[in-house]
C-alpha cells in the first residue's frame, strides 16, 4: 500500500537517521588523519560542482543570480575547508599542565540540518564539511521551493566522501518534503543536534523540539556612514552588496543611514554604481509590493532583480538599475520597509551626526534585526569604536560590504553560513556557527588539591591521615602511556 506523502515523509526521515546513525557508529571512531582527507575530497568536490549546483539553484527557485550562487558555493567549500583544515577535533585538544587538565574532543551524532530556499546548495556544502569535520554524521531537510538542488548537493558530497572511505549513509537528505517529515528529523531520538539556517518560523520550530538547536535570526542590517567615510568605496560596497544575489543573504543591507553633511554626495555616487532613488509615488508602491498588509513578505519579490520588483510595482527602471533606494522617515510596524527585505530594495535615512546615526541604526536594529550585524562606513576610530562598543549585534563591520564581510569571505569572522544572533536574537550563540561548536569537550581532570578534612571525617571523627600522592612526574608518565596505547589503536 502505498503511503501517503506526509507518512512516506515521516518514514523516510526515521530511515535517513537511523541509517546516519548506524554509519556514523564507525566515523566517530575516525582518526584525524581520515577525518581531514575525507573533509578535503568533499571540499574539493563541492568546489568543482558550484558553478553547475549555483545554475540548478537558480533555475529551480528563480532566485538570486547564478553566478553570485557559484561564489557563494565556492566559498562554502574550498574557503570554510580552508578555515577548519587545521582545527583538531579528534582525540586531546589541549593539555594545560599547570591544572593538569586534559580536553578531548568528542562527537555530538546525527545532525539535523534545516536548509533554507534562498541558499541551498551552498548551506549543504558548508554544512556537510562542518558536520563531518567534528565526527559527526548529517541528515539535510530541504525547502520545498529547493528539493532537487539540495538533494544533488547533498548527493555530490555523499558520494565525494564516500569514495575518500567514509562510511556510506553519512550524509543523507529528505526527498519527499513535508513538515511532517521535517518534524521526525528534528525529534527523532537518535538526533543529537539541529542545525537550523532559514525563515523565522523554521528556526522557532527547531527550538521548540526539546532539541539543542543552533539556529539563526533575521538580519535587518542597518549600514551607518559617517562623514569621515571613503564615500565612493562605500556607495560601491553597498550597492554591490544589496545586489549580490539579489540580497539573499541574511546579512545584506537594509537601510542606509547617511550623514547629513555626505548624505547627497554618497546618493549621487550610488546612482552611479546603479542605484535607483523612488520618489513617493513608487515608494508606495513597493510598500504594497514587497510585503503583505499582515507585515509577511510577498515571496514574488524575495530575491528578485530591481527591474523585476519595480515592475511588480508596476512602474519602470532604467536600463542597469541594480538596487531600489527608497526614502524614509519613519522605524518599526508604521514602516514596512525598515524591516528586513530579502530583495533588492534599500532602506534610506539621513541622520545629523553620529549620534543620530546611532539612534536610527538601534531603532532599525530593534524593528528585526536584535544580535545580527551592524555596518559602518567611517575612517574616525572614535565613532567606529562607539557603534562596535553600543550595538546590541554581534557582528560589526568596518569598511566592507555586509554581504560577504559578515560571512567570513573579506574579513577575519569565521567562514559560516549559519550566523547566530545570540540571545538577543533567541539563539544560543552570536558566533558564526562552525565546526567547533559542533564538538563537545570532555575534561580529564586530575586532583589539584587535597579536600578539607572535614569532607573527609566520618561522622565526626578525627580525620584520618592523607594518602600519599603520586608525584607529578608518575601522573605525567602514566597519562603519556594512555595517550599512546589510544593513538596507537586507531
Amino acid at each position: 500500500m502505498a503511503l501517503d506523502k506526509d507518512l512516506a515523509s515521516i518514514q523516510e526521515a526515521r530511515d535517513l537517521v537511523a541509517a546516519a546513525h548506524q554509519a556514523w557508529q564507525s566515523w566517530r571512531r575516525a582518526s584525524q588523519q581520515d577525518v581531514d582527507r575525507v573533509c578535503a575530497a568533499m571540499a574539493e568536490a563541492g568546489y568543482a560542482e558550484a558553478e553547475r549546483l549555483g545554475r540548478l539553484a537558480h533555475a529551480e527557485t528563480g532566485f538570486g543570480v547564478a553566478a553570485h550562487k557559484k561564489l557563494k558555493n565556492q566559498f562554502a567549500s574550498r574557503t570554510v575547508w580552508e578555515s577548519i583544515r587545521d582545527l583538531r577535533t579528534v582525540g586531546v585538544l589541549r593539555h594545560d599542565q599547570a591544572r593538569k587538565l586534559y580536553e578531548i574532543a568528542w562527537p555530538m551524532g546525527v545532525v539535523a540540518a534545516l536548509v533554507p530556499s534562498t541558499n541551498p546548495t551552498s548551506t549543504v556544502l558548508f554544512k556537510a564539511l562542518i558536520c563531518l569535520k567534528a565526527r559527526n554524521a548529517v541528515v539535510f531537510s530541504p525547502h520545498p521551493a529547493a528539493a532537487r538542488c539540495t538533494a544533488e548537493a547533498a548527493r555530490v558530497m555523499a558520494e565525494a566522501a564516500a569514495a575518500a572511505g567514509a562510511p556510506r549513509d553519512l550524509v543523507g537528505c529528505i526527498t519527499q518534503i513535508s513538515q511532517q517529515g521535517t518534524q521526525a528529523l528534528m525529534t527523532h531520538r537518535r538526533t543529537a543536534v539541529i542545525l537550523a539556517t532559514g525563515g523565522t518560523p523554521m528556526v522557532r520550530a527547531a527550538h521548540s523540539t526539546g532539541k539543542p538547536a543552533y539556529g539563526v535570526g533575521p538580519g535587518n542590517v542597518p549600514v551607518y556612514v559617517d562623514r569621515s567615510a571613503d564615500l565612493q568605496k562605500a556607495a560601491r560596497y553597498i550597492v554591490a552588496s544589496k545586489a549580490f544575489d539579489h540580497s539573499t543573504i541574511c546579512a545584506t543591507e537594509q537601510a542606509v543611514i547617511a550623514d547629513k553633511p555626505v548624505a547627497d554626495r554618497l546618493a549621487e555616487l550610488m546612482r552611479a554604481e546603479g542605484a535607483y532613488f523612488c520618489d513617493a509615488g513608487q515608494t508606495g508602491a513597493l510598500r504594497r509590493t514587497v510585503f503583505h498588509p499582515d507585515g509577511s513578505m510577498n515571496v514574488a519579490a524575495v530575491g528578485r532583480s530591481a527591474a523585476c520588483v519595480a515592475d511588480l510595482a508596476g512602474f519602470a527602471v532604467p536600463a542597469g538599475t541594480r538596487i531600489l533606494v527608497v526614502p524614509l522617515s519613519k522605524v518599526g510596524r508604521d514602516e514596512p520597509l525598515s524591516h528586513e527585505k530579502m530583495t533588492t530594495v534599500l532602506g534610506w535615512y539621513e541622520a545629523d551626526g553620529w549620534e543620530r546615526g546611532c539612534e536610527i541604526s538601534m531603532a532599525v536594529i530593534e524593528a528585526g534585526g536584535l544580535g545580527h550585524t551592524q555596518i559602518i562606513h567611517a575612517t574616525d576610530e572614535q565613532v567606529i569604536m562607539a557603534f562596535g562598543l553600543e550595538k546590541p549585534v554581534y557582528r560589526i563591520l568596518v569598511n566592507t560590504m555586509g554581504t560577504l564581510g559578515a560571512v567570513g569571505l573579506t574579513t577575519g569572522v569565521m567562514p559560516s553560513l549559519t550566523l547566530g544572533p545570540g540571545g538577543l536574537g533567541g539563539a544560543i550563540t552570536g558566533d558564526n556557527v562552525t565546526a567547533m561548536h559542533l564538538v563537545n569537550i570532555k575534561r580529564l581532570a586530575y586532583e589539584l588539591n587535597a579536600p578539607p578534612p572535614e569532607a573527609l571525617v566520618p561522622g565526626g571523627s578525627a580525620a584520618p591521615a592523607p594518602a600519599s600522592a603520586a608525584s607529578e612526574a608518575e601522573i605525567e608518565r602514566a597519562v603519556r602511556r594512555a595517550m599512546d596505547d589510544i593513538l596507537a589503536n586507531r
